[in-house]
């Protein structure tokens, strides 16, 4: 295994709730890597006609706290996508970080309960997250089913579809086809990554297959392209040590509200604990999800509203619970 003794992390950053998320990741990566050999970076899209607002951060006391964790906030211009897919800042993004470096990215809302050295990565073998549910595609009754349309995907790019199926999972059930969140992943180069990554959702966009025309991109296509990334530099699914930033790690809790519904008392401890020290708290106050939630205590409301064992097993019925009761915020 080409195991990498030195790597970088990165996220990206925005103005309004990515910037609130930001210091978390970084006050809880710190904690949990006091001497990181590489660098933490956080992109900064800049503003461009593609954007109809300024996604740029907006107080310098944000910049300020993360450079206290020693977190890096570098610009890039991202001219392909922008207010229309935001989403599309961590595909352009990644070409604001060093070439030929190996890189772990993750999404802004993750907070670090472990240690990155706990997980064997291998750099030559691409791979990302597998806390995902079956969100694309959406089967219609008549078809096309699973196969058909992630092998139209395959074949548009010369891909070996049949090598990505997990064959202990049932035909067309949707786990046998390989299908990530993209809340991480990680690779050699981020040049070469972001090269085919931007290749792929391209022109998935611009002719997708006839296969995949009832099916819905916005926001899924970052993750429809990433399966086709990972295959193509000759990765797959992770190993159960790279699992771990599934949780034992990291968590990518998505949102405040999420957080407090499902996540373990470790994840809340670790947030809360970040969020404490009174120069970051004047700040997050700024954040009604931080203020109500964290500060006035409303969070414990929604922990106290769900049984972590039994949770609803669709994720749309714990967010009409928490709306129910007002406590929905971003």
């Amino acid at each position: 295994m080409a195991v990498a003794n030195k790597f970088n992390v990165f996220a990206i950053i925005q103005g309004g709730r990515l910037q609130y998320e930001a210091i978390v990741f970084a006050a809880t990566f710190r904690h949990k890597h006091p001497n990181f050999k590489g660098r933490l970076i956080f992109g900064e899209p800049q503003y461009t006609d593609n954007w109809d607002h300024d996604p740029t951060i907006d107080r310098d006391d944000v910049r300020h706290i993360l450079e206290s964790f020693g977190a890096e906030i570098i610009p890039f211009e991202n001219r392909i996508f922008g207010s229309n897919y935001p989403y599309g800042n961590k595909i352009i993004g990644l070409t604001a970080l060093p070439k030929d470096e190996p890189f772990v990215f993750f999404d802004t809302d993750t907070i670090f309960t472990g240690r990155l050295n706990e997980v064997d990565f291998d750099f030559n073998r691409p791979s990302a997250s597998m806390r995902r549910t079956n969100t694309w595609p959406q089967i219609d009754l008549y078809g096309p089913g699973y196969t058909d349309t992630w092998k139209s995907l395959y074949d548009m790019f010369g891909l070996d579809f049949y090598s990505s199926l997990d064959m202990t999972q049932p035909d067309e059930y949707w786990q046998r086809y390989m299908y990530f969140n993209a809340g991480w992943f990680f690779y050699k180069c981020p040049h070469a990554f972001a090269d085919l990554f931007l290749h792929y959702a391209t022109e998935i966009m611009r002719e997708p297959p006839v296969e995949t025309c009832t099916q819905e991109f916005d926001p899924w296509l970052d993750q429809v392209a990433l399966p086709l990334v990972i295959s193509k530099l000759g990765g797959g699914r992770p190993t159960a040590s790279q699992l771990k930033l599934d949780g034992d790690v990291a968590c990518h809790y998505r949102t405040i509200p999420l957080l407090y519904a499902r996540e373990s008392d470790a994840v809340i401890e670790a947030m809360e604990q970040a969020v404490a020290p009174n120069k970051i708290k004047k700040v997050m106050k700024r954040s009604e999800a931080f203020r109500k939630l964290v500060y006035q205590k409303k969070g414990a409301v929604i922990r106290d509203m769900f049984d972590r064992d039994n949770l609803p097993r669709k994720e749309r019925a714990i967010r009409q619970q928490i709306k129910k009761r007002n406590l929905w915020l971003r």
